[in-house]
């Protein structure tokens, strides 16, 4: 019965991976908006990384958790925050066959959190949904028109998913009228075992910020022993919808602790440790990358001015500049 089971969930995962039709692995960076254009000499640190995908993400801002309009593609933003933005970054990203996930996202005032963003009322709900709807389709339109490989039609939306279910896969299948290629949500580390509309997704898509050391310079064995709990749960999710696993972003600042909290950004963690987030990195390589049930995922984050980006001295999430990104490049080198 057991070899039997055995068996049963190998054949299941050779399908899930031949469905989905994908064959390298995704070896993604999320490449962060900024002010201005971008060139080739801002696509070529991606190349020299061995990347194969950047996620290019617009942003849409709101007032506050409980107010419903979301302001984007306007003047007022960035430019690379934008539509015009996002596609001049795609089509210098093209040239070098970087491929492409579209991920809108919401930026809510003074950073709170998105996962709790709530309405007050039904009112305040349905202008939310509205205005949620002309965000992502603008970019679902833009995806379509770039023939984006992916599309992420939200991260980190817990309670907007959780209170309004029905409005989300209404906006799923009218996305599907306008996006033909592939589509993943980015639900929060803590979210995705509850997120109701995986089986209309192609991929399972996590923001994988899991703890996995309580040490100050967790070891790369620490850090392959603290996934042991979860990795479990991960690949039932993926043989129960039959859909892959995709982390929308993954990565650890190079800080102290950097597996005991690796969502915190806040600047005052700021003691430098590199090893740390080596140590922390590898051992997420090594856990997923060889799994054919694991699609890939995206670095968290990669700024378009490399130059002046990361360096020995920075304590944010960034690789750039870094002994992580040695580590990075060893796993992201084409076999």
């Amino acid at each position: 019965m057991r070899i039997f089971k055995c068996l049963i969930i190998g054949v299941l995962l050779i399908a899930l991976s031949a469905c989905n039709g994908q064959v390298e692995k995704i070896n993604g960076v999320s490449f962060v908006a900024s002010g201005g254009s971008i060139d080739q000499t801002n696509v070529q640190p991606v190349v020299n990384v061995n990347a194969n995908y950047a996620a290019i993400m617009p942003f849409g801002f709101m007032r506050s958790l409980d107010h419903a309009e979301i302001i984007h593609n306007t003047e007022r933003q960035w430019f690379g925050e934008t539509r015009a933005g996002a596609k001049q970054y795609i089509d210098e990203l093209r040239k070098k066959q970087i491929k492409i996930m579209v991920k809108p996202q919401i930026w809510v005032r003074r950073g709170e959190f998105t996962g709790l963003i709530e309405m007050a009322d039904e009112t305040n709900w349905k202008l939310l949904e509205k205005s949620y709807t002309s965000f992502i389709i603008e970019y679902a339109e833009l995806a379509e028109e770039v023939n984006a490989e992916i599309l992420c039609i939200g991260t980190e939306l817990e309670n907007f998913v959780k209170n309004r279910p029905e409005y989300w896969n209404t906006l799923i299948t009218k996305i599907k009228t306008i996006y033909k290629g592939k589509l993943t949500y980015a639900a929060n580390w803590d979210e995705y075992k509850r997120t109701p509309f995986w089986d209309q997704l192609d991929y399972l898509g996590v923001d994988a910020y899991f703890p996995v050391s309580d040490k100050q310079t967790p070891s790369f064995e620490d850090c392959m022993e603290g996934w042991k709990k979860h990795k479990p749960v991960i690949k039932d999710m993926s043989i129960k919808y039959e859909k892959p696993i995709l982390f929308t972003e993954y990565g650890y600042r190079s800080v102290d602790y950097s597996g005991k909290k690796p969502w915190v950004s806040d600047r005052s963690m700021n003691k430098v440790n590199l090893d740390a987030q080596v140590n922390t990195t590898k051992a997420l390589y090594e856990t997923f990358w060889k799994e054919d049930w694991f699609a890939g995922g995206f670095i968290w984050k990669w700024f378009n001015s490399y130059e002046k980006s990361g360096g020995i001295d920075n304590p944010m999430f960034t690789p750039q500049n870094k002994p992580v990104e040695s580590t990075i490049k060893s796993y992201y080198k084409n076999e």
